[in-house]
């Protein structure tokens, strides 16, 4: 006798048949609580490695590691009843070979629960990407900018300019062809990411690659307006929480300072209040 546990509602099939229809929404989560806050208006919340960068403070997402990818993948997953949870594989998992990517691999989803993972790499790692999905991996792949080469690349810059552009077509198209259900396009000219998008049965899901991607992911930390360090060129603040936090914390430090926080209303008495007799 056997036992089937419940589905998530949205899998990689489902997103995979999102080609050429309403456009995909995605946004990173790495918290139960923001994973909560994108469920309802997401189709995918994606725990990104750049959950390095925005939460841990390090300079690139080289550093992350498979124990940080699970323990914000855990997080996210038990946020979520809508959205798909995937989750990126972190720099140095991967790459060595076909069989290091596996047992990685199975073991972000069977840790986390995530129905799927997110990799870096084109041609080189079609092999990979094969592998993977022949044994029950779903695999979202991502060409253009690959943020964990970013010391090859020499830089956060756009690429599939200036002849490059046939080389992230052929990437886009490996990728497809070893049998990812759909692939992040960034940093990726406008008109090459909408080629991309014509030529590929995949969903295509854009960041800082133009309006034609069938989807689009944003950092939710930079949308929000919470990550400031920097601001990338595609993305469009739609809230300052940040300024808003700083003043609110600004007004909490004065508060206290002045004895004006904790108020009688904020602090308990010594005894309860006597009942009144009936």
């Amino acid at each position: 006798m056997s036992a089937t546990a419940p589905v998530r509602p949205v899998l990689p099939p489902d997103i995979k048949a999102r080609k050429g229809a309403a456009p995909l929404v995605v946004l990173t989560a790495y918290t139960t609580p923001v994973a909560r806050l994108v469920d309802p208006h997401c189709d995918i919340a994606l725990v990104g490695d750049s959950l390095g960068m925005v939460l841990h403070g390090m300079s690139s997402t080289v550093g992350v590691t498979m124990e940080m990818m699970i323990l914000h993948g855990r997080s996210v997953v038990r946020g979520l009843t809508k959205a798909m949870p995937v989750i990126d594989m972190p720099f140095g998992s991967y790459e060595e070979s076909p069989q290091q990517a596996y047992r990685n691999a199975a073991r972000l989803m069977a840790e986390t629960g995530a129905p799927a993972v997110k990799l870096e790499g084109g041609q080189t790692m079609a092999e990979t990407i094969a592998f993977l999905t022949s044994r029950g991996v779903p695999v979202m792949a991502h060409v253009g900018l690959t943020p964990q080469s970013v010391n090859t690349l020499g830089g956060y810059k756009v690429v599939g300019r200036e002849g490059e552009a046939d080389k992230v077509m052929a990437d886009a198209k490996a990728c497809e062809a070893a049998g990812a259900f759909s692939i992040v396009l960034e940093k990726v000219p406008m008109g090459l990411a909408g080629r991309i998008t014509k030529a590929l049965t995949i969903p295509t899901i854009g960041i800082g690659a133009g309006v034609d991607c069938d989807g689009q992911v944003l950092v939710v930390d930079d949308m929000l307006g919470l990550f400031t360090e920097f601001r990338p060129k595609f993305v469009k603040r739609y809230a300052e929480l940040g300024k808003s936090a700083d003043e609110a914390i600004a007004a909490y430090a004065a508060e206290v300072r002045g004895r004006v926080f904790p108020a009688a209303e904020h602090s308990f008495p010594d005894a309860l209040p006597a009942k009144a007799k009936s």
